[in-house]
């Protein structure tokens, strides 16, 4: 056999290993939202531990960013279809943000908001909500 029957053997053989490897039969399409502090009882009693640590790191990114001021961040995840969507540190992907932030009634501002999650996240901006904090 020449060596180009070789490789040919060896693509070939590759190929039907990966044909054989497991597939999950997962039927469930909608994603299961999960996030750390939303649907507790109260705002005011949730735990630093309950906040997760991408939350954490983009409210204190974007407080420190001109003209959006005191902000809470909040992280909708579950599983998502798309491969290159940003992952949580618990394996969740991060399927949609919404955002309170003092500086949100300037445009300039909440643009600039969505922008940077965006470009974090490499989110769609209809997956990105702004408000005004009061």
């Amino acid at each position: 056999m020449g060596s180009r029957q070789w490789v040919i053997l060896l693509l070939l053989g590759l190929l039907l290993t990966v044909i054989a490897l497991p597939v999950s039969d997962k039927k469930d399409s909608s994603p299961e939202v999960k996030s750390s502090s939303f649907f507790s009882a109260s705002s005011e009693k949730n735990t630093d531990a309950e906040r997760t640590v991408l939350e954490k790191k983009l409210e204190d990114l974007l407080s420190q960013t001109e003209g959006v001021g005191k902000v809470r961040v909040l992280l909708m995840t579950g599983e998502e279809k798309d491969s290159s969507s940003f992952y949580d540190s618990g394996n969740q992907a991060v399927t949609g943000v919404l955002i309170a932030a003092e500086g949100a009634d300037n445009s300039v501002v909440s643009r600039n908001i969505v922008e940077g999650v965006m470009a974090l996240f490499q989110l769609d901006a209809h997956k990105i909500k702004v408000m005004k904090m009061k």
